[in-house]
């Protein structure tokens, strides 16, 4: 199974504006490619894939800028934004009352605040840094310690002021010791929201009240449909 262990880099650190840079360009390629997508929608209505748009920036500073890998990862990432505004503009066309507005084009990223996720998979981390307990990934100059000697993928992800750095490692699952003689029920309802019981010895029953959720249920006049991000 993939489990995820986090790290925070905050402004003070060392390592954050190699980081940051490299969040910089990501959203610099992001925005190059989500232009060529957009033009080519609102011209002639056609969506470009991945290769199409692999084609068109490849040869690019902004292309150039990250590891081939981490620049694809950015391609692919914008794909799927796509994908998802492609899927709600044909909800949209099938039922419009399910919607707020009619469903807006993937937005650029600001051209000077915006940042953009960054992902590393094996391929661009350092084997030989994994070996010592430390991540490297490709072309930033730096290490972030790790416990885990099987990685995956390392992600990181902006945030206001520090970067979330995601190692993605792997871990065989440990199979809990239980007692298969022992059961567990749980009684939905309302008043009381669930009654949960066991033929575990010395186990108390437990009531969850379900009466102040059904308060504020009732101070809820109208649902409203969410909005799609464009």
């Amino acid at each position: 199974m993939q489990l995820v262990e986090r790290h925070f880099i905050h402004q003070g650190d060392v390592r954050y504006a190699a980081i940051d840079a490299a969040s910089f360009a990501s959203k610099n390629l992001y925005n190059l490619a989500n232009y060529h997508m957009r033009q080519a929608f609102i011209q002639t209505g056609k969506y470009l894939g991945y290769a199409e748009v692999y084609h068109l920036v490849k040869h690019t500073d902004a292309y150039k800028a990250l590891p081939r890998k981490v620049s694809n990862d950015v391609l692919r990432l914008l794909e799927k934004n796509w994908k998802a505004f492609r899927k709600g503009l044909a909800a949209w066309f099938e039922d419009p009352s399910k919607f707020l507005g009619r469903p807006k084009l993937p937005k650029y990223k600001h051209k000077h605040k915006g940042r953009n996720i960054l992902v590393y998979d094996i391929q661009a981390i350092s084997k030989k840094a994994l070996k010592k307990g430390m991540v490297a990934p490709s072309q930033l100059g730096l290490e972030i310690p790790t416990k885990h000697p099987h990685v995956n993928q390392v992600r990181m992800v902006p945030r206001n002021g520090f970067y979330v750095i995601e190692i993605v490692y792997e871990q065989e699952p440990k199979p809990a010791v239980v007692d298969p003689l022992l059961v567990a029920g749980i009684d939905i309802g309302l008043n009381n929201l669930a009654t949960l019981t066991s033929n575990k010895a010395g186990f108390e029953p437990v009531l969850v009240n379900g009466r102040p959720l059904k308060s504020i249920n009732q101070c809820y006049v109208r649902s409203v449909q969410p909005k799609l991000a464009g």
